[in-house]
């Protein structure tokens, strides 16, 4: 009889976990997650609440945080709050000064003299935009997300695929999970998916460091938006299988190379680790993982874990996430509008555009590092510049390549206890923008 409840408990939330994250369907004419959907539907229904919402969460992530440095006895006494407000002091001035960000946006309004941080392309896309979308994906899927992990799914999938994904990739097969709802879904799903597994002791160090800044890609509908911005949606189908092609290739190379190959494969919590080989007395290895997914299931305690479970996961996405996106983006958007930083950071590309006979090289380098602040940038400027086809083209595969930037998911990495360092992932993205430009500009002088 147990044995007939835990198969039920695998295969019925496990479904429901696929269904709401990975399966693909069609949208007011787009392709998008069920998850996505509920996102959307809530923000339309609460859009001129989210901007308050926002900063309501960064005052309050502030002064918790700010009492959990003084360290006030009511943090070591709740779990929830002394897993979503204790941090280091870094971390702890990057959320205040998220917060003092977000107060001078709020206030200001991008219209008074602090406009350099408040208007529409600095602090104001990221706390009216930017934000306003993450606060309910985070909370929708903070909530939904032990759906995937807690039921038997990811050692199901791991026990079947880490034949494929260890050898190509170096990382075990559950991560087929996390790739799959970056690339369907969203890359910040991806991400918190990583987080929670490598805080749960199932990736090491070295494996949540790949797929963090390898599998947790732009969705395609993103990807849509993209080349629509540079005038070139007639080309999606061809634009797609690059952008799948590249991400493959930069998956098979970067984890090979520094700084991820120099990572060691230690654990946030020790003993967790899946088996990856087949013990003998087991048939198959679907046998084998359906035996692990059993034993998972029979880990579960009720409801009430389950939604505390997906409750911390949503505060600590509010609380420690949120904040630094403000204070991250922003200062990297500042940088990127009112100083010449990232066009001279830019002009060691020419050498290889030129040589890569890309037509308006200097205007393409200019946007290529911008890519590092944010992944919509890049198309908008070189949209603006008047550049040809191909060098547009070549821009809006290099954009959505390049995955890391720091106004979403590379915030969302630093913000979490992932081990990737700001350093280690601007190499990354400095890696996966050269071996990008290396593939799709040749084969743009086919298309082209």
């Amino acid at each position: 009889m147990n044995n007939i409840k835990n198969k039920l408990l695998f295969i019925f939330p496990s479904l429901a976990g696929i269904l709401l994250f990975m399966v693909p369907v069609k949208f007011n004419g787009n392709w998008t997650v069920i998850v996505k959907i509920l996102a959307d539907f809530i923000s339309a229904k609460i859009g001129s609440a989210l901007p308050g919402l926002c900063f309501a969460i960064l005052t309050i992530s502030a002064i918790m945080s700010l009492l959990a440095q003084c360290r006030v006895k009511l943090f070591w006494h709740n779990e929830l709050l002394k897993e979503t407000f204790m941090t280091t002091p870094f971390w702890a001035m990057v959320r205040i000064v998220g917060c003092i960000l977000a107060w001078i946006t709020y206030f200001d309004s991008g219209v008074g003299k602090l406009e350099i941080i408040s208007g529409a392309d600095q602090g104001g896309f990221i706390l009216n935009d930017l934000l306003c979308t993450l606060v309910i994906i985070f909370a929708i899927a903070g909530l939904l997300l032990p759906l995937l992990l807690d039921f038997g799914l990811l050692e199901f999938i791991g026990a079947i695929f880490t034949k494929f994904m260890r050898p190509m990739f170096t990382v075990p097969g559950r991560a087929a999970v996390d790739c799959i709802t970056s690339w369907i879904g969203d890359g910040t799903l991806g991400v918190m998916l990583t987080c929670n597994q490598y805080e749960g002791g199932y990736y090491s160090a070295r494996e949540a460091a790949v797929i963090a800044t390898t599998f947790s890609a732009v969705s395609i509908t993103f990807s849509l938006v993209v080349l629509d911005q540079v005038g070139l949606v007639d080309m999606f189908g061809i634009y797609y299988l690059i952008i799948v092609v590249v991400g493959i290739i930069c998956a098979l190379i970067c984890p090979r190379i520094p700084p991820l190959s120099r990572k060691k494969d230690t654990y946030y919590v020790e003993g967790k680790k899946m088996p990856e080989t087949i013990p003998d007395g087991y048939k198959s290895s679907a046998e084998y993982g359906l035996k692990l997914a059993m034993d998972r299931v029979s880990e579960q305690k009720g409801i009430i874990p389950f939604l505390k479970n997906g409750l911390l996961n949503s505060a600590k996405m509010w609380f420690g996430v949120l904040p630094t996106v403000m204070c991250i983006g922003t200062v990297a958007l500042v940088i990127a509008n009112y100083t010449p930083v990232f066009e001279w950071m830019g002009i060691p590309f020419r050498p290889l555009l030129s040589l890569l006979q890309v037509p308006d090289a200097n205007a393409a380098a200019s946007t290529i590092i911008v890519g590092f602040i944010d992944m919509f940038t890049p198309s908008i400027l070189i949209a603006g510049a008047g550049a040809s086809a191909m060098t547009r083209f070549i821009i809006a595969v290099v954009s959505v390549t390049q995955v890391l930037y720091l106004s979403e998911i590379g915030g969302l990495i630093l913000a979490s206890k992932l081990p990737v360092s700001l350093w280690e992932m601007f190499v990354i993205f400095l890696e996966r923008t050269i071996i990008s430009l290396l593939i799709v500009c040749p084969l743009a002088h086919i298309l082209f």
